[in-house]
């Protein structure tokens, strides 16, 4: 099986030079499926990248998925063209007219603004009432992460000294979870912050489980709403020179930036990095689909 994306979005493209087939809308309308439809809200400030992301972790599940990309009327994008955003995208108000299996909702550039001050602020819990009313399960990842704590549970997120930034050990706290099925003991998650959310809040909180963390990046995983939520503060998603791209932009800015924890071959970054985490992002989101999207799946 593979992942269905919008016919001529560049992440087939992609995703074909690193051997795994995506199929486009039209092609896969020929099968007459009825696929697992899981719609990615993208806050994210390069979008075409952060796209082939999640098609990439999608396209794993033995199970036919239809990536759908959502958009907010509040959200302007700097980053990327109104005309591909116009080609590829959809309105929040359009789609939840639709039936919608889950939900991504992904990080954003707006970490160190307090959450109401977000221009679109509104519109996103809006998005986030409907999930919880309407969506079987929901992925919260980095900055939406710590939103969605902050609005369902009125957790706050502190500002750190300096940037979270590398690739961290990881355990998981509680047995039995299908999520962290076929997990390591150990394993290992990119992180890129400024901010965090505090495990003493996590904790306190009824209706709140924290399912990992780590010693060194703090609070990972945490479900609510019998694990129709999922807040994770990390970036599974990230492709291997992710890290890399950010580390060099922020030192041609002029930024002070340490070099990303655990991440380069002996600390050089001109040895490029040691991928530590493909294999727990692979089983994290096919679980995630398997497990707590997938029992809709229907054929016609």
């Amino acid at each position: 099986m593979s992942v269905i994306l919008p016919d001529g979005l560049p992440a087939i493209e992609a995703l074909e030079k690193e051997h795994i087939h995506a199929y486009s809308k039209s092609e896969a309308e020929t099968f007459h499926l009825r696929p697992l439809r899981v719609a990615l809200l993208n806050l994210m400030p390069l979008k075409i990248s952060t796209e082939a992301d999640y098609a990439r972790l999608l396209s794993n599940s033995a199970l036919w998925v239809e990536m759908v990309l959502m958009k907010l009327r509040t959200h302007k994008s700097k980053n990327t063209s109104e005309e591909h955003l116009d080609k590829f995208y959809h309105y929040f108000d359009e789609l939840k007219e639709q039936h919608i299996d889950g939900l991504i909702v992904t990080g954003a550039p707006v970490e160190l603004i307090p959450f109401e001050q977000v221009d679109y602020w509104k519109e996103l819990t809006e998005v986030f009432d409907w999930a919880h009313q309407n969506v079987p399960s929901t992925l919260y990842i980095c900055w939406a992460s710590q939103a969605g704590l902050y609005y369902f549970f009125g957790i706050p997120k502190y500002r750190l000294d300096k940037k979270m930034f590398g690739i961290f050990p990881h355990q998981m706290n509680v047995e039995g979870e299908p999520i962290f099925r076929g997990f390591d003991d150990e394993f290992y998650v990119p992180h890129s912050r400024n901010t965090e959310i505090r495990k003493e809040d996590v904790v306190k909180v009824k209706g709140l489980t924290l399912l990992s963390e780590s010693e060194e990046s703090g609070v990972y995983v945490a479900k609510a709403n019998n694990s129709r939520e999922f807040f994770i503060t990390g970036h599974s998603e990230y492709e291997p020179m992710r890290l890399d791209t950010e580390y060099k932009r922020d030192l041609s800015k002029g930024v002070s930036i340490d070099l990303p924890k655990h991440y380069y071959k002996n600390d050089d970054p001109e040895k490029g990095p040691v991928v530590r985490w493909r294999a727990h992002s692979n089983l994290l989101f096919t679980n995630w689909i398997n497990y707590y999207v997938g029992q809709q799946i229907q054929f016609k």
